[in-house]
């Protein structure tokens, strides 16, 4: 089909005939369908130009538009229900025709249906309804409309013998040029004997179905007289019949010849077994054998070899299935089968390599070096599947070569995200045309060796639809007790996976099926501290920028305290994707002194930083005292690292009935403040007060930064000492920070992100924290160097708390309550 803007005929050549409509047993008469129009049969109705198409009463007829106008007026129409001209064209080849472009007989139409088509086209399905003459075109824009006069046809009378005569010629005709024609013809001529009975209707039938020339259906439209009309449809069957006859002889002596090229192709076949006898196949099978004997592969596989090439040994080399069967042994020999790479064993340089390419990440080095020790000492064991999972940026892609170049291992990564075929990951059976092997196998081809490290990447991303679901097949592959013997649909032969490590990447675990949870083992990779973003970036960030911006390694000097003033004041990630950008911005720019000839620093300074990246994007926290009733410094986790925020309360005069909370605080943070209000209401002898005092004020809690939304249960203990210090008006411990969660009997709680949020509290002055004991071994965990200059005090109840957080000192401008 010609794919330009043309409303083009879904129709076949002069060859065959095309059954452009679906068969309909009713004819719709003129004057139902003039009930639309006006009593004297004129309106203005939307024109719709057809190349090479004539549309006749009653027919029904799908039609491809292109062109902007007429897919404009089809969805207008569509939409309003309303009736359209649809009219041939003079000459196929006008683009924008105007009436002098179109002929003046025409039939109005109904659209049935809108197709979109997944090529980006569109079909509408027209029913043809009554045939008018074109007055006048009364506006070409967006699309032409057009003045029309209903016509109607001259019917003969039911006691004319010679027009009943004339339709049985014109069957007879029909039937017996269809009978020529085949499988083909058959759906007509079983409509012709069985479904049409009106003789309007096979009149039409046969115009719209019968392959004639544009020019002779649109001679057909315009004759009103039906009889006449007869008499020239009778004249053109019988030329299309004579075509017919003609066609059927060609192809009759094209059979003949064709049998005799399928016996000289037989012999051709019988020749090239007595040549392979001799010895003398063809290069490519000799090239094929001569690369399976290299090699190192078990008696099924050779056996499935052989079978195959054997087919390609039967095949004329001429034919499309030798190029598929050849492809077929090609991608199967380039297979790694039973070849392995010898693995680095010496611990102690893996696991400097493994220092040097990545700051941290201590659980995944650990496991990593766990199995390699554990390989040694067996010499044979299932590689694990790891699965990595945290915030985006952290180095879980990059972790995978790493591994790989410690271990001595080939790499090969597979990206998931967004796939949502089975196929990709078992590959396509041959049957199919343009079938390829899975994405697993092709990463084992890539690699060269049956024990590459692959990186599934983003796993969680992976989604299925009507053709599959992938996570289902990638049960089979993570799974070591199956994967020994994983099948490709494709290479359709049981391949080794045991021995490959799959390290799989994530950022949610939420959108991973369970059961491919169960098969992989777990390791979570925290967000970078500031202190970690600071090696990072000192060991490897600043190093790769200065070679990729046309710097000497050591040129450029990147002070510890100018990368600080970037990770705080112009960046706010969880990874140090934007911290690198940020350092390749710096950089370019002194590139550009460089370049220019200027004397450009050689050492990066805070002044430097603001000058090159402008103002400061975040502001970092800072402690801001004790000098207030109610504030109390608060410790929290997010995505991109530990903050510290500060819980305000305050009474206002009234009946002890309110409390109001503010800040965008979820529901686990309100429920944090309703409890540490019951609580010291029921535990008012902790504080010193008396109940009543509840009863004369409400309360009002506030978190600062209303836009930012927050929650969790880590907020208690600051709540509840914010409460009582409002109460109290007593002052709350100089830079002390907190954490916990709390019970209404008064309980402390462990809670999460603590190194985050401890290392968070430093940053901001803190020198004192307090946290559930059951936190301690969580303290205990985080390098000495990080935590020096702080002190940790732990608590068990609410009552340890207030004690230690609580002083005897009022604050300024205390409130006599």
């Amino acid at each position: 089909m010609n794919k330009k803007n043309d409303e083009l005929n879904i129709e076949m050549g002069n060859s065959t005939v095309a059954h452009v409509m679906p068969i309909i047993t009713e004819i719709h008469t003129t004057n139902s369908d003039a009930e639309d129009f006006a009593p004297d049969g004129r309106a203005e109705v939307p024109i719709l130009a057809l190349r090479d198409m004539v549309l006749f009463p009653g027919m029904t007829m799908p039609v491809a538009v292109g062109r902007e106008k007429s897919l404009k007026l089809v969805n207008d129409a569509f939409k309003k229900h309303a009736r359209i001209g649809v009219l041939c064209q003079i000459d196929s080849t006008t683009e924008d025709p105007l009436q002098k472009d179109l002929h003046d007989i025409g039939t109005t139409a109904d659209i049935i249906k809108v197709l979109e088509l997944p090529d980006g086209s569109t079909n509408v399905i027209l029913q043809g309804k009554t045939p008018f003459m074109l007055g006048e075109i009364t506006k070409t824009d967006p699309y032409l409309k057009g003045d029309i006069i209903v016509l109607e046809d001259k019917k003969p009378s039911s006691k004319d013998a010679e027009f009943g005569v004339l339709l049985n010629s014109i069957t007879e005709l029909t039937m017996k040029m269809l009978g020529k024609m085949g499988d083909s013809g058959r759906d007509m001529a079983f409509a012709m004997k069985n479904i049409i009975d009106n003789p309007l209707y096979l009149l039409n039938f046969l115009a719209t179905n019968i392959p004639f020339d544009p020019d002779k259906k649109q001679h057909l439209l315009n004759e009103r007289d039906i009889k006449k009309r007869s008499y020239l449809l009778y004249g053109y069957l019988r030329q299309e019949a004579k075509f017919v006859e003609i066609k059927a002889e060609i192809q009759s002596r094209t059979r003949d010849e064709l049998s005799q090229q399928q016996r000289e192709h037989f012999l051709q076949q019988q020749i090239r077994t007595i040549q392979d006898e001799l010895g003398a196949g063809g290069d490519d099978i000799d090239d094929l054998e001569m690369r399976a004997s290299k090699k190192k592969w078990s008696d099924n596989v050779d056996a499935q070899f052989g079978k195959e090439l054997r087919k390609l040994e039967r095949l004329n080399p001429q034919s499309p299935d030798y190029a598929v069967q050849y492809a077929y042994l090609d991608n199967f020999l380039n297979l790694p089968w039973d070849t392995y790479s010898t693995d680095n064993f010496n611990i102690k340089k893996v696991e400097d390599r493994l220092n040097k390419d990545h700051f941290g990440l201590e659980k995944v080095k650990e496991r990593i070096l766990e199995h390699l020790s554990v390989l040694k000492l067996r010499g044979d064991l299932k590689a694990p599947i790891i699965c990595l999972y945290g915030p985006p940026g952290v180095g879980k892609t990059s972790l995978g070569r790493s591994v790989a170049n410690a271990l001595n291992r080939k790499y090969a990564r597979i990206s998931l995200g967004g796939l949502h075929d089975e196929a990709e990951i078992r590959g396509h059976r041959r049957t199919y045309i343009g079938a390829m092997p899975g994405r697993i196998m092709d990463a084992i081809k890539n690699a060269g060796t049956s024990n590459p490290v692959i990186v599934l990447d983003e796993i969680d991303k992976v989604s299925k639809d009507y053709k599959g679901d992938p996570a289902a097949a990638l049960l089979e592959v993570l799974d070591p007790e199956q994967n020994n013997r994983f099948h490709d649909n494709y290479i359709d032969v049981d391949y080794d996976l045991s021995k490959v490590l799959f390290i799989a990447t994530a950022n949610s675990l939420s959108t991973i099926s369970q059961p491919l949870l169960d098969r992989m083992e777990i390791i979570e990779i925290n967000s970078y501290i500031q202190e970690e973003k600071v090696q990072i970036a000192r060991r490897h960030l600043v190093p790769k920028q200065l070679e990729e911006n046309g710097f000497e390694r050591r040129e450029i000097k990147f002070p510890t305290a100018a990368i600080n003033k970037i990770i705080s004041s112009y960046t706010r990630e969880s990874g140090v994707r934007e911290l690198e950008k940020k350092i390749a911005k710096v950089l370019r720019k002194i590139a550009r002194h460089k370049v220019n000839g200027d004397d450009y620093p050689r050492i990066v300074t805070d002044q430097l930083i603001k000058e090159y990246l402008g103002k400061e994007d975040h502001n970092s926290d800072k402690y801001e005292g004790n000098e207030f009733a109610g504030v109390v410094t608060g410790l929290a986790w997010t995505p991109v690292g530990g903050e510290i925020l500060y819980i305000e309360s305050s009474l206002s005069c009234g009946k002890g009935d309110k409390l109001t909370l503010t800040g965008s605080l979820g529901d686990v943070m309100k429920e944090s403040a309703v409890l540490a209000l019951q609580y010291l209401k029921g535990h008012c002898s902790l504080i010193g007060v008396d109940y009543e005092l509840f009863d004369k004020y409400n309360v009002h809690v506030h978190v600062p930064e209303g836009a930012i939304p927050k929650d969790g249960p880590s907020a208690g203990i600051t709540m509840v000492t914010s409460l009582a210090s409002s109460f109290t008006q007593r002052k709350v411990r100089s830079k002390l920070a907190m954490t916990g969660e709390i019970t209404l009997r008064g309980k402390v709680l462990p809670v999460g992100g603590i190194r985050e949020k401890i290392l968070a509290a430093k940053r901001a002055g803190i020198t004192d924290i307090m946290l559930c004991r059951e936190n301690e071994k969580d303290i205990n965990e985080i390098e000495p160097v990080y935590i020096s200059g702080l002190e940790f005090h732990y608590v068990d109840t609410i009552k340890d708390v207030l004690d230690f957080a609580l002083l005897d000192e009022k604050v300024k401008d205390a409130i006599e309550l």
